[in-house]
């Protein structure tokens, strides 16, 4: 499903970037400010290069607030697995204690009985 997702998004931005690239290949210059840099590029190449920017900040600040929820997905994963171990031990000694009641005569059975809970019939 991811992938179908993923292929259709990525053949409908080439079907759209690739036109765009084709009729803007004039080149424009570009001056950044502070530096003495004049940078010439086609205008194809200096939308993509914004969009590829813009596109990789955004990744790294959803990455970055992810942070917190991947960080109590953690905690939580490690809680389950420590109450699975409780779990798996206490369900071991119950069936080690089942089994030693099993195996003891019935006459044990009766040294273990509360007397005032026995009745006469």
């Amino acid at each position: 499903m991811r992938s179908a997702v993923f292929w259709s998004v990525t053949l409908i931005a080439a079907a759209v970037l690739v036109p765009f690239a084709i009729t803007n290949r004039a080149t424009v210059s570009l001056r950044l400010w502070p530096l003495p840099f004049l940078l010439e590029a086609p205008v194809y190449l200096l939308v993509l290069l914004t969009l590829l920017t813009g596109s990789c900040i955004g990744a790294a600040y959803v990455w970055i607030a992810g942070h917190w929820s991947r960080r109590d997905l953690r905690r939580r994963r490690r809680r389950v697995e420590a109450l699975e171990r409780e779990l798996a031990a206490t369900q071991a000694r119950l069936t080690d204690q089942t089994d030693r009641l099993e195996l003891q005569s019935p006459s044990d059975h009766e040294k273990h009985r509360d007397p005032a809970r026995l009745t006469l019939s």
